[in-house]
């Protein structure tokens, strides 16, 4: 019994540390263009990851969000977008094409990255990491719809998120950004 007990314990304690040693800033992924991008060249900022969608009722949000970056973006702030198709296909551009709308009728200029899936069999890496609490050691967060946002720390550890309804400029989300 004792024996099980030991196996048992070391296998929390490696899952806890495998949580703690893995962060946001563990990542690589690749940018809108097709370019390498890691995640690690974020440390020190504060980090809103949202998974975007073109065709969603909740698409206008890129305009919050461009204007919440154009607030707060720079050394300490910087949101990053990553389109998804795994709501009601509301996503089913090119990676092309989702650069082009987002420029086009927005005037994006935060980082979007290339489009991925963000819940499923096939969901990415970064996204499994930022819904799982066993890996990113805070909460269970999964994806309930587009625009969900995730808070990362300048350490590149998972604080918080904020529903896919929650606007850009939400008092819990400019809260965070600015420390109050």
């Amino acid at each position: 019994m004792k024996k099980v007990s030991l196996i048992l314990s070391l296998m929390v304690a490696g899952m806890l540390s495998f949580a703690q040693q893995t962060n946001f800033h563990s990542f690589k992924t690749k940018d809108i263009d097709g370019k390498a991008f890691d995640l690690s060249s974020l440390k020190g900022k504060k980090v809103l990851v949202i998974n975007t969608a073109s065709k969603c009722g909740n698409t206008p949000q890129y305009k919050d969000l461009q204007e919440l970056y154009l607030k707060y973006g720079g050394d300490k702030f910087v949101i990053i977008g990553f389109p998804a198709n795994n709501f009601m296909s509301q996503e089913p551009g090119s990676n092309a094409d989702i650069k082009q709308f987002c420029t086009e009728n927005y005037q994006v200029t935060f980082p979007m990255m290339q489009k991925i899936s963000v819940k499923g069999e096939d969901i990415d890496p970064i996204y499994k990491w930022l819904t799982t609490k066993a890996l990113n050691g805070k909460m269970d967060a999964p994806v309930s719809w587009n625009f969900q946002k995730f808070m990362i720390d300048e350490n590149g550890n998972f604080v918080d998120m904020a529903s896919p309804k929650t606007k850009p400029m939400d008092e819990k989300i400019v809260n965070w950004i600015t420390g109050k």
